[in-house]
């Protein structure tokens, strides 16, 4: 088959983009021949991908959205895919990556009313819509409010969402188990990588490391954990360093700590291709996150053994209650519930955590997502082919 993948932008240390990036590759491993379309793409390009850039055109990303759209749908008449894969919401996609939360969902409990009178709310809405919609247009596009969209879902908790306000039918949704990628896995010379992060970093055998793993500072919750530090006892946060990875601009949030008085606990690092180090070297992941559909990262860590603290509204939060490998901050949030539980788990021996993570690893399915998915891309495409 031609599959053709479309995504507005890739980086190499984005979820959804790392995601792409694997269910691509294994559909190529399998003799499939890979378009993708993109308005930007940062990194090495894998070989034997036919990449199309789309000229950026428009003064809002709305309108980019929406060039883009034009664009491919264009590319696409004149030189056909077998099927079409998307990784973004948008009209005419045959199969649809649901990496994104509901957005009908946070316009209407997330913004306010006025928010849902923008030209920005009507566009991702409607193009939502042409994801999740309950049958297709006479044209059988899906151009319309409604679609014929097979859905791959990562998140169990966003179906319903998706439900209530679209109506969309039960069997166009096809949920995926997670898909860590095993060199995130705890390697033989666990200690040893460990002492030499460490030693790197400056940092004392009996200093706690915390890390933030992930692109979008806010979402992730990080103002949460700056205020969180701030309400450690003295000696406490004397102790404590905090480590924050992702591709985001963090100035924002170096002035909070130094208002808060932590600066010199706070250190920020861009995206990297050595998170396994930091995994090892640190002692607990914070990710109290406001919204997260899935949550890849806290998987990431309970398979190298870090223990992790996050909130109840990450998609695979309940992975950390089935593991025994940290702990989950009920919803509605509370920030006194989350500084206690960071001091407590600060303070505590987490041997046992990190050894029911390690545990509960070894016989998890969590490692199949791109090869489930590309399963699906396989037997769903003949079907609408032959129809």
């Amino acid at each position: 088959m031609k599959i053709a993948f479309c995504l507005y932008k890739y980086f190499p240390y984005g979820g959804l983009q790392r995601d792409f990036l694997r269910i691509a590759t294994e559909c190529q491993a399998r003799g499939h021949s890979i378009q993708v379309f993109v308005l930007s793409w940062q990194g090495e390009k894998p070989e034997g991908f036919d990449i199309r850039l789309i000229a950026t055109k428009g003064f809002s990303s709305p309108a980019r959205y929406r060039h883009f759209y034009r664009e491919v749908g264009a590319e696409l008449v004149s030189n056909p895919a077998d099927v079409v894969v998307g990784f973004n919401k948008m009209p005419g996609l045959d199969i649809y990556y649901a990496a994104d939360p509901c957005y009908a969902y946070k316009a209407r409990h997330l913004r306010s009313k006025a928010y849902r009178l923008t030209s920005r709310y009507r566009h991702f809405s409607r193009y939502e819509a042409a994801v999740f919609g309950a049958d297709a247009d006479a044209d059988g596009n899906g151009h319309g409010e409604d679609s014929a969209t097979e859905i791959l879902m990562i998140s169990e908790q966003q179906q319903p969402l998706f439900q209530q306000y679209y109506g969309t039918p039960e069997q166009r949704f096809h949920l995926l188990p997670p898909g860590i990628d095993k060199s995130r896995c705890a390697p033989p010379n666990r200690e040893s990588v460990r002492r030499e992060f460490r030693q790197e970093f400056a940092l004392q055998e009996n200093q706690q490391l915390l890390l933030l793993i992930g692109s979008g500072f806010k979402t992730k919750g990080l103002d949460r954990i700056l205020l969180a530090m701030q309400s450690l006892p003295e000696a406490v946060l004397a102790n404590t360093r905090l480590f924050v990875i992702g591709q985001d601009d963090p100035k924002q949030f170096q002035r909070e700590a130094k208002k808060l008085g932590i600066a010199e606990q706070v250190q920020f690092f861009s995206g990297r291709d050595d998170v396994p180090r930091f995994l090892q070297g640190a002692d607990l992941l914070v990710h109290p996150a406001y919204s997260e559909n899935t949550g890849t990262v806290l998987l990431e860590a309970l398979v190298a053994g870090l223990p992790v603290l996050t909130t109840a509204n990450c998609g695979y939060a309940h992975f950390i209650e089935e593991s025994g490998g940290g702990r989950v901050i009920d919803s509605p949030y509370q920030q006194s519930k989350f500084d206690r539980a960071l001091q407590e788990l600060i303070m505590a021996d987490t041997r046992s955590l990190s050894e029911h993570a390690l545990a509960w690893a070894k016989t998890a399915d969590i490692y199949s997502l791109s090869e489930r998915a590309t399963d699906l891309i396989e037997r769903l495409m003949p079907a609408w082919r032959a129809g």
